[in-house]
């Protein structure tokens, strides 16, 4: 693209001219009176009113022929020569225009919405949590490159979006679709896209802590029917498959990242807020616009299919031998895909380091390249296409230290199946704990003291005298369980706990995402006793006031929630991950 068409003009780059303000913190753009104007939206075209100035009482016409833009074609009325007014308080008295002093334009551009559903896929997708956190470096500028966004509908498979004061749970796809300039001779260029690399990113509500789950692609899993929206807006259904590769879950028979979504919703039981989708190119971009980052190999690779040539070592990549190293895997560990896994992985915590590193996040030109490229690779669901949305996704995830980002793997064994290993499967004894440690938001890494203060006191709830169970007077709602529990937990509590004093109340005022046990203070010894009865945690125990049952008896009220697995089900929640394969985004591990 020439500089003309890049908003520039006289080599000057628009991102030199947003200037770090440190009264607020913010990049702010500033011109002289000659510079060409950025592609940034200048303030309001005054009024003949507004244009009468000191010195001469009359208003500015503007010079040169002004045409009206439309698409992508965007160019102001400076760009092409023509003078533009300055804005009343920015003028000098002798009405001449004064160069705005660190005032950012008043007016939001008008988002182009896209007019094709096409997803632009990477084969490495786990880069495109990165992106978020790009575009929350740049978000300045960002609102300007609205038209690079692609959005597809999420088909009622997340959770309608994230939330700032709860848990975030990204799914992030790549596909071996071969999208992109000189993309086409890598592997199968007539794949029509399957979910090839797809990471779990869940990050803590206090925003703490982060687990990046990588999904093996070879996983066999069941992919359920899946209601997905068609171009004209009506609703089809792809009906589901039974003990397939997980990667079948995007492309084939037509399926979308949606479907991706509730596949990992099946398999995991968490339900996803956002699914994002990034293409080749985003690995390229992004690591020249970082000038690089830093990996280590513990041997020499030379990978044809991949094109890598590297020798042992730490090597600073960018461009197409970064692209190279996150799709070799014939030529590391086993040389299957959960080896290219780990080669993924020390690559995301590479670029993590480097965006996160001062001469990146102060330099606004690396920023700029950083946004501008983000944009351009990213698909978002629906429910992201919001640039405002997107804005303040990224500037969640910016709130992480490198060091409490933990990569690790769904722990999968080789399908017993198979005489030839070619598929793996859940390995039943360590992934139902990854599952429901990432579900109740427990950290995979050691993280602030206050956290630790926080559990001790919620674990302090549950020490102490117990009442008879036969005391225990309590209140049972269904606040998102399966319909009936409220009546099983009834009859199992009274029939075989001797809890006689317990009633079914109906449903909750609202579901819930957990279990709860709300009482009064002279009740936290029958809390106690139904806590251990149930299996709830000290979190789940919540002091208040005490309430009254259909008697006019004080009563706790017991709230099925979400999490309800069945009468008689422990519901104790882990305090701790379990101990698998893992590695944290702040430390360098050579790959073998």
């Amino acid at each position: 693209m020439d500089a003309q068409g890049r908003g520039r003009a006289d080599n000057i780059d628009p991102a030199d001219q947003w200037v770090l303000n440190p009264n607020t913190g913010e990049y702010e753009l500033r011109l002289s009176p000659t510079a060409a104007q950025s592609p940034v939206p200048g303030p309001r075209r005054p009024s003949p009113r507004d244009g009468d100035d000191a010195a001469g009482g009359r208003a500015r016409q503007t010079t040169g022929k002004e045409r009206q833009t439309t698409g992508k074609d965007r160019q102001t009325p400076r760009a092409r020569g023509a003078e533009v007014p300055a804005p009343r308080s920015a003028r000098r008295r002798g009405g001449e225009p004064e160069a705005p002093q660190g005032r950012r334009a008043s007016r939001r551009p008008v988002k182009k919405k896209s007019t094709a559903k096409k997803v632009l896929l990477w084969t490495g997708g786990s880069m495109a949590f990165v992106l978020v956190a790009v575009s929350a470096a740049g978000y300045l500028y960002i609102k300007h490159l609205n038209d690079n966004i692609t959005s597809v509908s999420d088909d009622g498979a997340g959770t309608g979006g994230f939330r700032k004061d709860e848990a975030i749970n990204i799914l992030v796809i790549g596909t071996d679709k071969r999208t992109g300039a000189g993309n086409e001779g890598y592997g199968d260029s007539g794949s029509v896209g399957h979910a090839d690399t797809t990471i779990l990113l869940h990050v803590s509500k206090d925003r703490s802590n982060a687990t990046a789950l990588s999904i093996p692609r070879d996983l066999i899993v069941d992919v359920p029917d899946c209601p997905t929206e068609q171009e004209d807006g009506t609703t089809k259904v792809i009906p589901g498959s039974q003990g397939v590769r997980f990667n079948e879950s995007l492309g084939q028979d037509d399926r979308t990242p949606s479907c991706t979504m509730r596949t990992v919703t099946e398999l995991t039981g968490i339900k996803p807020d956002d699914f994002m989708v990034a293409d080749f190119n985003a690995v390229k971009t992004l690591t020249e616009a970082v000038g690089g980052v830093e990996v280590c190999l513990a041997k020499n690779i030379d990978d044809p299919k991949s094109h890598l040539k590297l020798s042992e070592g730490k090597h600073t990549i960018y461009g197409e031998q970064a692209l190279a190293f996150v799709r070799t895997r014939h030529s590391v560990g086993f040389g299957g895909d959960l080896s290219r896994i780990e080669l993924q992985q020390q690559f995301l915590g590479a670029l993590m380091r480097k965006l996160k590193g001062n001469a990146t996040l102060t330099s606004p030109t690396k920023m700029v390249k950083l946004a501008e490229a983000g944009t351009k690779a990213l698909t978002v669901d629906d429910k992201l296409e919001d640039i405002g949305k997107l804005k303040d996704l990224g500037l969640e995830l910016g709130k992480l230290n490198p060091k409490n980002l933990t990569f690790t793997t769904v722990p999968v064994v080789d399908n017993p199946a198979e005489k030839i290993h070619a598929t793996v499967v859940l390995n039943e004894s360590k992934a139902p704990a990854v599952f429901d440690a990432i579900s109740n938001d427990v950290s995979f890494t050691d993280v602030k003291k206050k956290e630790k203060a926080a559990k001790d006191a919620q674990a302090a709830r549950l020490k102490g005298t117990k009442a008879p169970a036969s005391e225990v007077r309590v209140r049972i709602l269904n606040g998102g369980a399966q319909a009936g529990s409220a009546q099983a937990v009834l009859n199992w509590l009274q029939n075989d706990e001797g809890v006689t004093k317990s009633e079914n109340a109906g449903n909750a005022p609202a579901p819930l995402a957990r279990t709860t046990l709300e009482y009064g203070p002279d009740e936290a010894a029958q809390a106690r006793r139904l806590a251990a009865i149930m299996g709830l945690s000290g979190a789940a125990l919540k002091p208040g006031e005490s309430v009254t049952n259909s008697q006019g008896l004080p009563a706790m009220t017991l709230t099925l929630g979400k999490d309800f697995k069945g009468a008689g089900v422990s519901l104790t929640a882990p305090t701790k991950a379990p101990d698998v394969d893992k590695s944290t985004a702040d430390k360098v591990k050579c790959a073998s």
